[in-house]
């Protein structure tokens, strides 16, 4: 059943994909290339990118890292077996045959562990029945770890709905990743931008890569310029520690970057509303590092007839999921 979501899932978000590809820019008159000039960064800009990047790989390549998803089994109401053997409900890809029985009832996910397998819960033994939480800020997930650590079970919420999301150190994604690849780095693309507040609180509906829509707080809109032209890119999600910002753009798939967009946080804006967009840190979305990913796609306001040649590229290993 899951197989069949997914591919469903994905047959959505490619057609999606495909269409925002020949809208980028549908209401803006084509524009060439952005500067052929490059500008040369400071040795401070160099050593800031660079610190960035490696604690993005760091965070890439943790143990409960996008690299290290084994598995993804949406939750329904009833009871499900987990483990590797291949008569339980949600197979693990790497574990022992059997690690526990969950049962999804009245919102809830009650995980109930085998005998005799050892297992921690947050970091501790897990000696009975114990209740999946999703993460919430303040609040880690209810992670149960198995295999002395290196594999985990977490509930993960996408949209409407529920799921068990599995981890393993010793994921193929993991052990066999190799390396991220970017533009240079050019304080051309450190641009400051003005973000303004939307006059109300307010939600947008935004499309994930299984084909479902998820509410998304819209709390402003961030303005740029760029080659004599007026950018606007809509904020997406919780603006508390700065703007969360995803975007398609000309350089999408042939042009070198992830074909269904990137992402990009900025700190928070000054007093007037000013803050530095560093395209240097745009980052390509989890789902070129997994098939188990649920990332949102850019909406279409954030479309922009524009390449961005900064940034990461795609992934040379991206996952044929998207």
């Amino acid at each position: 059943m899951r197989s069949e979501v997914m591919k469903k899932g994905a047959t959505l978000a490619v057609l999606g994909i495909a269409w925002m590809s020949m809208n980028v820019g549908a209401n803006a008159a084509p524009t060439g290339p952005s500067r052929a000039d490059q500008s040369v960064p400071d040795a401070a800009l160099v050593k800031e990118i660079e610190e960035y990047r490696q604690r993005r790989v760091d965070g890439l390549l943790k143990p409960d890292g996008w690299t290290a998803i084994i598995g993804m089994h949406w939750l329904e109401p009833g009871r499900y077996s987990v483990g590797s053997a291949a008569d339980s409900d949600f197979r693990l890809a790497i574990g022992p045959a059997r690690i526990g029985v969950i049962e999804e009832k009245d919102g809830r996910a009650l995980f109930t562990p085998e005998p005799g397998v050892p297992l921690l819960v947050n970091g501790a033994a897990l000696t009975g029945p114990v209740e999946l939480k999703r993460y919430a800020p303040g609040t880690p997930a209810t992670a149960v770890a198995y295999d002395g650590g290196k594999g985990s079970i977490s509930l993960i919420i996408s949209g409407k709905r529920r799921a068990l999301r599995v981890h393993h150190a010793d994921a193929p994604t993991r052990v066999n990743f190799a390396g991220l690849d970017y533009w240079p780095i050019d304080p051309g693309w450190r641009i400051k931008g003005k973000f303004i507040p939307h006059s109300t609180v307010r939600t947008v509906p935004v499309l994930d890569v299984l084909g479902g829509l998820n509410d998304q707080a819209n709390p402003g809109v961030v303005e740029f310029e760029r080659d004599g032209r007026t950018f606007r890119l809509e904020v997406i999600g919780d603006s508390s520690r700065g703007l969360s910002l995803m975007f398609a753009d000309r350089t999408n798939g042939k042009g070198g970057s992830y074909p269904s967009g990137r992402f990009l946080f900025t700190g928070l804006p000054d007093a007037k509303g000013e803050v530095v967009i560093d395209f240097n840190r745009t980052y390509t979305p989890p789902c070129a590092f997994t098939e188990f990913g649920t990332c949102l796609l850019p909406p279409p306001e954030n479309r922009l007839d524009l390449a961005i040649t900064a940034g990461e590229k795609t992934y040379s290993k991206a996952s044929s999921y998207l």
